[in-house]
């Protein structure tokens, strides 16, 4: 069995949060073919539990480094001085750096895995080029700080449209710096080639998957819902940036607009830490927010549909997927949408502007999609994603890559 280096920028479990359901099942998969050598950061004290648990999976050995939060945007400040991103600094740890250094004298190392950009900076120079590296990027990040920007005046436009340029540079060099640099569909594949094209032939791409047995509409929930509630439901992180603008945006231009006229509808957003700004929503009657749950597949099973209001975002979105998994409708904005291969029919609820998100609300509440056809609506959205997101399936297509 070959040494493997594997090397993320967030420790790659509990499965909850888009990064770490990727993460962690290519960690899971990689385990089962190669002896891993594990280096992530943790940066919530919640998650410091869970070493053992990542730990069983490597054959080799572990190293969880504290990435305290305030320090590390203290230490990204260092960006503006260099010329840098500042994504990379951040993510700048001695311990990291003297621990990969180690392994790859101590191990016969002879493939590195790494999951985001920014940990690539450990392994990004010196290595034997013998060692075959492989980057999953999975999304352009570069320019979803690009979209930051286009939301946002002044000192945080100028910042976000500076960390787009710059991160972009390192994304750049990194790619061509490694054998490989994947992403999260043929689409965000595409887009970085015609930003990079120097490193084309060897941007390549592996797809997500969701559990269709874990979410799937046969199991039996008890519904968390008031009986005649028809609700509307947002799941995801809710400290993240772009679910906030997602979820505040859908409370005060499209939810007033259903609530008007279909009295019992309630927008319910599932999610755990959520900001001030998204507590504050609870004010605006039928919204509730929840906070963290212990599963969030009753939320998802008992609902009237899921939102996706994303104005923000790049890749795909798992929060789609498994709506769409548990035969939900999914009512979208195109953003939400465009990394996920869909079916024709998939359009029926895919809006932009919010009278027309309202009136898709108000038909989805008020039965229209009864029939079972729309997007992410009964036997089309399941089919789609066990047919096209099935995670060994495309598991074994970035394994194939890993491995040359």
């Amino acid at each position: 069995m070959d040494d493997l280096l594997f090397l993320t920028h967030r420790i790659p479990y509990p499965p909850r949060k888009g990064d770490k359901i990727r993460s962690y099942h290519l960690l899971r998969f990689l385990s089962q073919r190669y002896r891993v050598h594990l280096g992530t950061f943790v940066d919530d004290a919640a998650d410091c539990q869970h070493a053992q648990t990542v730990a069983q999976w490597c054959l080799g050995e572990t190293k969880l480094i504290w990435i305290s939060p305030l320090l590390a945007r203290l230490r990204a400040l260092r960006g503006l001085l260099t010329g840098a991103s500042l994504t990379f600094p951040y993510y700048d740890h001695p311990e990291m750096g003297l621990w990969v250094a180690t392994i790859l004298k101590q191990y016969p190392i002879r493939r590195i895995v790494v999951y985001s950009a920014a940990p690539a900076q450990f392994v990004l120079n010196g290595i034997d080029p013998s060692i075959r590296r492989v980057i999953d990027f999975v999304d352009v990040d570069s320019l979803k700080w690009l979209q930051y920007a286009e939301r946002r005046t002044g000192l945080p436009r100028w910042l976000f449209k500076r960390e787009a340029r710059t991160l972009l540079t390192q994304e750049k060099i990194v790619a061509a710096a490694f054998d490989a640099a994947l992403f999260v569909s043929a689409p965000e594949a595409e887009l970085f080639k015609t930003l990079a094209p120097e490193v084309a032939d060897k941007t390549d791409y592996w797809e997500n998957g969701v559990d269709g047995d874990f979410f799937s509409p046969d199991h039996t929930f008890l519904n968390p819902y008031a009986a005649d509630d028809l609700s509307l439901v947002f799941t995801g992180a809710m400290d993240y940036w772009p679910n906030v603008d997602a979820v505040t945006w859908f409370a005060k231009e499209v939810f007033p607009r259903i609530k008007t006229q279909v009295p019992k509808a309630r927008f319910v957003i599932v999610g755990g830490r959520p900001t001030r700004e998204v507590q504050r929503l609870q004010s605006v009657p039928g919204i509730t927010v929840t906070g963290t749950v212990p599963d969030v597949r009753p939320w998802i099973g008992w609902a009237r549909a899921a939102v996706a209001p994303l104005r923000i975002a790049q890749g795909v979105q798992n929060k789609v997927l498994e709506a769409m998994a548990m035969a939900r409708p999914v009512l979208a904005t195109p953003k939400a949408m465009e990394g996920i291969r869909q079916d024709p029919q998939m359009n029926r609820w895919v809006a932009e502007s919010p009278e027309i998100l309202a009136k898709m609300g108000i038909d989805l509440l008020q039965g229209a999609d009864e029939d079972g056809s729309g997007i992410a609506c009964g036997p089309l959205g399941r089919q789609l994603v066990l047919s096209r997101y099935n995670w060994s399936i495309n598991l074994e297509r970035a394994a194939a890559i890993v491995a040359g």
